[in-house]
Parts: structure tokens; sequence; C-alpha cells
């Protein structure tokens, strides 16, 4: 597969990535309605919360694995392209154009997001002094929830790995591979529902600073972090499955003399 085509898939992934989770977050997770059938008044919510905007997320990676992983991967997450590098599926050559594509479909996402809710009635507000503001990640008092640096450490370190050692077992030669995209979105919504209130769930360094861009301020100013441990964590993964569950050199010649033989 030409390398442009590979990169035309990460960078449409990864926007729809972005768009669908972030734009869940933004548009639809504390949707509010006055009045209606009861008539009185009266504000209810029919948001889809964080168990809502944990399954777009998924649901984003299910569908793009399924449509565009054939083409190049269905990576759309710097961190997993490190993790992929670092257990020997992915080329070092083709580590940088994967990160600028995702990149640039992460901002395309995010500006899509934007379009759209600058046309909202009354305006909308984008504070970077509020935590999680425009689906923004965060750390200390930008944590949704209040969390320490550590704790954010932790859980995106942990995260991350975990994340990427799915992708990594679920595309394993020995895997039953048609269900890999379903593994994979399952993780990734498993994922933000353990963290959202801790950082907002990161685990991918483009779909952190995507947003940031649009805000400013703090969230723009911590997004190092959302670079850094997603990375770390996902290079820990692809180091441990690459020496650890891969089969060995001498295993591997046994299973294909073994295969030869029928």
């Amino acid at each position: 597969m030409p390398l442009i085509k590979k990169l035309l898939a990460e960078f449409i992934g990864t926007a729809w990535l972005v768009f669908g989770g972030c734009g869940s977050a933004v548009l639809a997770a504390a949707f509010t309605s006055k009045g209606g059938a009861l008539g009185n008044g009266v504000e209810f919510p029919l948001g889809i919360g964080f168990a809502g905007v944990s399954l777009a997320f998924g649901l984003t990676v299910l569908t793009g694995a399924y449509a565009l992983g054939h083409i190049s991967g269905g990576h759309f997450n710097p961190a997993v392209s490190f993790g992929l590098w670092a257990g020997k599926r992915f080329p070092a050559s083709e580590l940088l154009p994967y990160i600028i594509a995702q990149v640039l479909g992460g901002i395309l996402g995010a500006g899509i997001i934007y379009l759209i809710v600058t046309g909202k009635a009354g305006g909308y507000t984008i504070d970077p002094g509020a935590a999680g503001v425009f689906a923004t990640n965060g750390f200390g008092s930008h944590s949704p929830g209040g969390f320490s640096w550590f704790a954010c450490l932790v859980a995106e370190f942990v995260l991350t790995f975990m994340f990427v050692i799915v992708i990594l077992g679920a595309t394993d030669d020995r895997a039953f591979k048609p269900l890999a995209g379903t593994a994979i979105g399952l993780a990734l919504t498993l994922i933000h529902l353990i963290s959202i209130p801790i950082t907002n769930t990161s685990v991918n360094p483009a779909r952190s600073l995507a947003p940031a861009l649009f805000v400013g301020g703090t969230p723009l100013a911590q997004v190092w972090f959302f670079w850094v441990v997603p990375i770390l964590g996902a290079l820990a993964a692809g180091y441990l499955y690459l020496n650890f569950f891969e089969p060995t050199r001498e295993i591997r010649s046994q299973e294909e003399l073994e295969s030869s033989r029928f």
C-alpha cells in the first residue's frame, strides 16, 4: 500500500476519532432541555453522560478500524504508532509521517466541533480556566476530579500500556483477527469509563493536542504531559509484548515447519 494512502487513512481516522469522541463530550454529554412534554419549565437531562462519551470514543475506533484498518493499520494515535514500532510491528521510517497525519487529522476533527459550537444560540464559552473545557485533558486543578499530576501520570501510563497490549494481542497472528477491531474499541470504551474523571482521558497525544489548540491557556500548557506519558506507556507495552509474548525464533521455526507438513 503506498504511504500516501496510509497517511490519508490515518488523517481521516484520527479526525473521525476526535470529532466523534470529543464531539460527543462537547455537544451531547450534558445536554438538557427545558419544559418539553412536562410543559412546566423544568430543566431535565437528555445528555449521554460519561458512559455515552466512553462508548462514543470506543465506537469511533471500532468503526475506523474496520473502515480503514486494512489500509493503514488503524493507529489514529501517535502513542499506538510508537507502541507498534517498539513491538516491531511498524517501521521506523513511517513513524514521523504517521504522527504528522494523525495530528493534522485531530486538528480537523476539533475544528469541525468548533465550527458547530460557534453556531449555538447564545454562543459557547471556551474558558481556559475550566477543567475539561472543550474536551481538553488536564491534571491538578485542570483534572475534572481534581486529581494530582502523579495520579494522572499513573492513570495515563497504565491505561495506554494496557490499550497497546490489547492492540498487539488482538492483532497477533495467533489471535482471531476478525474480532480485533471489536476488542480494541471495547478496550477504549473501558479506558474512558475509568479515566474521564481523572484526566478527561487522553491515551492519545493527537486527541489531546487538537482541542487544546482551540482553548489555549493551561490546557495547551499541560498538553506536553499527554504526549510524554502515553508514549512512555505505549513504548513499555511494545517492549514487553515483543520480548515476553511474541514467539521466539525457535518456536516460530518449529511452527513454520509443522505448518508446512499439511
